[in-house]
């Protein structure tokens, strides 16, 4: 433990107002959602990123590195999602092995009645308190995390390594 580089006092803070304000933010953001449209945050981005992709369909596998989401976890939530009609899975074209996600018409209506409330929580409670100073350091430091995280995945997988997936 004498190789450990322990977090100073004033970065224990850094670290701890990060934490408290992005759990905070997730957890108010889920909640508006589920109130307001009956989905989790989750199944939101889910719809999202099918509504932003071509045809409004993506490969499971595509879709689930997008929702930054595990195989395992996009197959459950997708599966509560084809119950409600919001998305449908089919056969990949020319590929008996790969499997499409994609949108439906009342998924997309779904999506489009969730999305004023949850534009107006995030607008709120995120740019409405920051400045515009702070909104492009937020965006840099976003930036700059990801893809920190991004290489250290890169590496434990070229070395195939576990964990990086979910």
């Amino acid at each position: 433990m004498d190789d450990v580089r322990w977090l100073t006092d004033e970065e224990q803070e850094i670290w701890r107002a990060y934490m408290t304000s992005s759990v905070e933010f997730n957890a108010y953001v889920d909640r508006q959602l589920r109130r307001d449209s009956g989905m989790p945050m989750a199944y939101y981005e889910i719809l999202v990123r099918l509504s932003d992709a071509d045809g409004r369909c993506l490969r499971m596998s595509e879709l689930a590195e997008a929702s930054l989401s595990s195989r395992s976890r996009l197959s459950h939530a997708v599966s509560a999602l084809e119950k409600n009609g919001w998305v449908r899975r089919r056969p990949a074209d020319g590929d008996r092995r790969g499997w499409v996600c994609e949108l439906t018409a009342a998924g997309f209506e779904a999506l489009a009645a969730a999305a004023p409330g949850h534009v107006t929580a995030v607008r709120e409670h995120l740019f409405d308190v920051l400045t515009p100073e702070q909104l492009d350091v937020l965006r840099d430091i976003g930036r700059a995390i990801s893809a920190g995280l991004r290489t250290e995945c890169a590496a434990a997988q070229a070395e195939d390594a576990a964990g990086c997936e979910e």
